[in-house]
């Protein structure tokens, strides 16, 4: 695994890599909250198919510089510019819950750069016509987005204790901890052995502290900032049916919307299953629309 630092108009851009070097671009957007630590297995398998595996810090994680009042719409640019300082033209990209429209941004704003964009378990917009985005989700989850819609001073008090627990707990406790904060599918993914690297990457984005959580929040609930019938690559879109962080009415909107040309419901899948064993199938899917 390799690091880089990529510097845009005085801000700094945490970006990793791994897989295949001369191998076909693929951008990585983390979840929220997150950092650009690349599991393992998805590593492996860009390896053995030839995609270098790319993941970009957002704002105010890991150790890319924050940019208050930043909205989904501004990865773009950060995202061309990691791939110009890199010398990369053309790349596909896929991001997982909250940089599920991330990656759609990217997709939009960036024709004839971006191949195709793959969604994972993300979001719809908040201002989705004829959606309500918080029916069926978990209540920590509603309840963090209620309070994002009010405000970072709403919002910040209710993400404190989660960072600070990160910051200062036993990564082991936090690992057996996490059956309380998931349900059962996601919980028995987290038992075998997803437990560890979902920690690691969440410790990993709130190090400097909650800053990068709380505006990917915000942002997420306001206008993102494009428009998503822009997007002409192909688009996939794969979603656990048993999820309940971001139910799986999210991406029947989203396909529906962007006229999918991939969707997958995995009917056993909750919110990590979709990580823990779908990547493969998106970096295959991924590689047929160099």
């Amino acid at each position: 695994m390799h690091e880089h630092t990529v510097d845009r108009d005085g801000r700094q851009l945490h970006v990793v890599e791994d897989g295949l070097p001369e191998g076909w671009p693929v951008v990585v957007h983390h979840g929220t909250p997150g950092a650009p630590l690349l599991w393992p297995t998805w590593s492996d398998d860009a390896r053995r198919r030839g995609i270098r595996l790319l993941g970009v810090a957002r704002p105010g994680y890991a150790r890319s510089t924050r940019l208050p009042g930043r909205s989904v719409a501004d990865i773009a640019a950060d995202v061309a510019a990691v791939a110009d300082a890199l010398g990369i033209d053309r790349f596909a990209t896929w991001g997982v819950s909250g940089g599920g429209p991330h990656a759609l941004a990217c997709a939009a704003l960036l024709p004839g750069r971006v191949t195709a964009v793959a969604s994972l378990g993300g979001l719809a917009p908040w201002d989705a016509p004829g959606f309500d985005v918080l029916d069926g989700m978990r209540e920590d989850n509603v309840a963090e987005l209620v309070a994002a819609r009010q405000g970072a001073e709403a919002l910040n008090p209710l993400l404190q204790p989660t960072a600070t627990a990160m910051a200062t707990a036993d990564r082991q406790d936090l690992i057996d901890q996490l059956d309380g904060f998931l349900d059962e599918a996601d919980a028995q993914v987290a038992r075998t052995g997803f437990g560890g690297p979902l920690v690691d990457g969440i410790r990993a984005g709130l190090r400097p502290g909650l800053d990068g959580w709380s505006d990917d929040d915000l942002a997420l609930v306001r206008p993102w900032g494009f428009d998503l019938t822009a997007i002409t690559c192909p688009v996939g879109v794969w979603h656990g049916k048993q999820d309940a962080m971001v139910p799986a009415a999210h991406a029947d909107w989203l396909a529906a919307t962007l006229r999918a040309e991939r969707i997958d419901l995995p009917p056993t899948d909750g919110h990590l299953a979709v990580l823990a064993h779908r990547v493969t199938d998106v970096h295959a899917w991924l590689l047929q629309h160099q």
